[in-house]
């Protein structure tokens, strides 16, 4: 994967020390997976179509474009991209309107890298007005920046969301940590050349080189991802 958005900020990854922290949304700081699925099976259904589960595995962790141009294909329904997307956010916003439940260990950890001053930014391929929308729940004061995946031309699986992010906030990406519960989300990041931290939601991650894979993020704390950087940045000749 290519893109034209700068790779390192204005700081230098020689003092090997962490210096953002990069968080995905649905799913890895709030528990709305099963709220997507159930706006797409609710919207699917007026429209005459009965979604069964193995779709779900499919659609999980993508951008609105993706998942809901694969539902249009698998179930041949007579509707554009562009109406079936608000459709899908409508059905969305209505449920996430009455309140979205955190993740164990979320507001933990929000509440610890705010304490101690890491740049945090929340990247997300939901669009804007969800993001906006979910900040009452997370406490926008917990985000130096906030990226939507219509705020960029492309999002993931492609880097540019954490490179953007990066960029913005003059940080070398390679000692940037980014947690993600997908594995559209952890390749992003990965190609953006972060130390990535995966807590699988709704579908397995495999263990790979240089992923860290956890069950919670109960695992995840400031000491724990200062060490993922040192240790990367240690292991770098």
């Amino acid at each position: 994967m290519t893109s034209s958005i700068p790779a390192v900020g204005t700081r230098t990854a020689e003092a090997a020390t962490l210096q953002a922290v990069f968080l995905d949304l649905d799913g890895t700081l709030v528990d709305t997976e099963g709220f997507w699925w159930e706006a797409e099976a609710e919207v699917f259904a007026e429209l005459g179509h009965i979604l069964d589960d193995t779709h779900r595995e499919v659609v999980v962790g993508g951008p609105m474009t993706r998942s809901a141009g694969y539902l249009i294909q698998a179930t041949g329904v007579d509707i554009s991209l562009t109406e079936l997307s608000v459709l899908l956010n409508a059905a969305f916003l209505a449920r996430i309107g009455r309140g979205v439940p955190l993740m164990p260990g979320a507001r933990r950890l929000l509440a610890e890298l705010a304490a101690h001053g890491i740049p945090t930014a929340l990247v997300s391929a939901s669009h804007r007005a969800i993001i906006d929308q979910m900040l009452h729940s997370l406490g926008p004061e917990h985000f130096r920046l906030t990226l939507a995946g219509d705020d960029l031309e492309r999002t993931k699986p492609h880097p540019d969301p954490y490179l953007t992010a990066a960029a913005r906030l003059g940080a070398d990406p390679a000692c940037c940590a980014v947690i993600e519960d997908t594995l559209t989300g952890v390749t992003a990041g990965e190609a953006a050349g972060c130390q990535v931290v995966a807590v699988p939601s709704v579908t397995p991650i495999p263990s790979a080189p240089g992923r860290t894979v956890v069950r919670s993020l109960e695992e995840v704390d400031l000491p724990f991802l200062r060490t993922l950087i040192t240790e990367s940045r240690g292991s770098v000749h």
